[in-house]
């Protein structure tokens, strides 16, 4: 193996990768814009994770203190209550889940309505339901909190958004391009060149790699400054499991391109691969408690070991 061309190759290839502004802005500003989103989301006070509608009432003007419903039910933290005039209206977001529980003020029979259909709106009912009974004996239930720091969801997500965004540069900026070239014309012209397959396929595993760390440590102190995240353990561990990981998706991305033919099939091999790897990976959600059969699917995917390892870490 010749370094000097292989190296001539390395350089080319990040040159071509910081000169395309597109594809520099998706990799660095893409994670941070969805953990910042997240950060709205689920770190305000004032999230809501159920929505109900309360009639009679104007839109525009309505203020859930106006509401004529049992005191405890406003009170219930993580609820949105929507004012509409008719039942109608109501009844008609209901019918299309863009509201989750739809109650009429006023009413002494404390008369509501749900879709049997919608998660949301059974356990709306039981908290409905429960405000309205006599509250139970104090000393029957216990209340514990959890004891030290506790662990944000954008904390846990964190991990899942960098590996995330490592698993589309490195299949598609290595398996995809190499697809691309052999199309064009490209690879053939190299092979007119002193330039081996390993130097080059070498190459372009060792620009992508060099991509993937840069954008990796420029994320994570950019989103750091902003939500100051939490490692208990050590950084270079922690830039170890990244790098492997990074690695294992570049040779991931390497077999797409041996055996990719167009840039359509790539393109659909990638889709097919990545979409089962973002949820069945633990990036956006734990599988704790799914089947045994989908947690033992998951483990023969990379992005699920590197996720495991970060957040451990």
């Amino acid at each position: 193996m010749n370094f000097k061309r292989l190296w001539a190759i390395v350089k080319s290839r990040n040159r071509e990768f910081f000169r395309d502004r597109s594809a520099v802005g998706w990799n660095l500003l893409f994670p941070f814009l969805i953990i910042a989103g997240f950060a709205i989301i689920f770190g305000e006070q004032e999230y809501t994770e159920f929505k109900i509608g309360i009639f009679p009432f104007d839109p525009h003007t309505f203020n859930v203190e106006q509401a004529d419903i049992p005191v405890q039910f406003k009170q219930t933290r993580y609820v949105k209550f929507i004012g509409f005039q008719t039942a109608e209206q109501g009844l008609e977001k209901l019918k299309h889940h863009q509201i989750d529980f739809l109650l009429k003020s006023g009413s002494s029979t404390n008369e509501y309505w749900i879709s049997d259909t919608s998660p949301k709106g059974y356990i709306v009912e039981k908290i409905f339901k429960s405000s309205v009974m006599p509250q139970p004996n104090p000393d029957i239930v216990h209340k514990n909190k959890i004891q030290g720091s506790e662990i944000r969801y954008i904390d846990w997500l964190f991990p899942g958004i960098l590996a995330m965004n490592m698993m589309f540069s490195a299949l598609w900026g290595v398996g995809f391009i190499i697809v691309q070239y052999r199309k064009n014309g490209v690879l053939k012209r190299l092979k007119a060149t002193p330039l081996t397959a390993m130097e080059y396929l070498s190459a372009q595993m060792l620009s992508r790699i060099y991509v993937l760390m840069v954008s990796l440590v420029i994320v994570w102190i950019g989103c750091d400054l902003v939500f100051s995240f939490k490692v208990k353990g050590s950084y270079l561990d922690l830039l170890i499991v990244f790098f492997v990981g990074g690695i294992s998706l570049c040779a991931l991305g390497l077999l797409l391109a041996s055996r990719g033919t167009s840039e359509e099939f790539t393109s659909g091999i990638v889709n097919f691969i990545t979409w089962p790897m973002m949820f069945l990976s633990e990036v956006w959600f734990s599988l704790e408690g799914s089947p045994k059969w989908v947690k033992m699917f998951s483990l023969a995917f990379p992005l699920t070991h590197m996720l495991k390892a970060a957040r451990k870490v």
